[in-house]
């Protein structure tokens, strides 16, 4: 069992400064994992911020979050609504080292103590990005950022928070074991998401020019 208790963390006076202390994490409950820190991708000026779950293979190997299947597929969605990846988001995780897996499997879900113990540095990310609209894909993120979880009842739903917009949606992976696009399936009802992801971007673009 995980014992390790949340740092106490200071606000950092730049992301940089968080990220490189991030990088030389010993303490952390995966430190003895084996596996690599992968912090985020893309532009931290963004108004728009992805947060995923934790890092998978792909991830661990390159050092950034979402380049594997899953990652293919969150560009594919952000580009159906003409938003960039390195350009228009910036991306993190919840947890930012990849679980080692049982025998058999080379990773699996982050526990809930390991979620509550990198939740400090998640919120000092938000904190530092100051984005208007927040993505939780699937249900780590979720349990990160508003303490619950059930996916397919929050995904959609917008939650304002300190002048932030926020939405679960379903994590990429999950689009990916369920590809049917008939109408009520799972990709189907991220298509309605991510749109009203880009009205909701456009309407507050808007509001921040007048």
């Amino acid at each position: 069992m995980i014992t390790a208790s949340p740092p106490n963390l200071p606000h950092y006076e730049t992301l940089s400064i968080l990220v490189e202390d991030m990088k030389n994490m010993t303490e952390d409950p995966l430190a003895d994992a084996g596996t690599n820190v992968v912090i985020s991708r893309g532009n931290p000026n963004a108004k728009i911020l992805i947060i995923g779950e934790a890092p998978g293979p792909q991830e661990n190997i390159q050092g950034v979050p979402f380049v594997g299947r899953a990652g293919q597929m969150l560009e594919k969605i952000l580009q159906s609504v003409k938003l960039d990846s390195e350009n228009d988001v910036y991306i993190s995780n919840s947890v930012f080292r990849m679980p080692p897996g049982e025998p058999g499997k080379t990773f699996r879900k982050p526990t809930d103590n390991e979620i509550e113990y990198y939740r400090p540095y998640v919120f000092e990310i938000i904190r530092l990005i100051d984005p208007w609209i927040m993505l939780l894909t699937g249900n780590v993120a979720c349990y990160s950022i508003l303490n619950k979880v059930g996916i397919t009842k929050l995904r959609g739903q917008w939650t304002q928070t300190e002048s932030r917009w926020i939405m679960p949606i379903f994590h990429p992976s999950y689009l990916l074991r369920n590809p049917s696009k008939n109408p009520g399936a799972p990709k189907a009802l991220m298509w309605d998401d991510i749109r009203g992801v880009r009205r909701k971007y456009d309407q507050l673009l808007e509001n921040s020019a007048r």
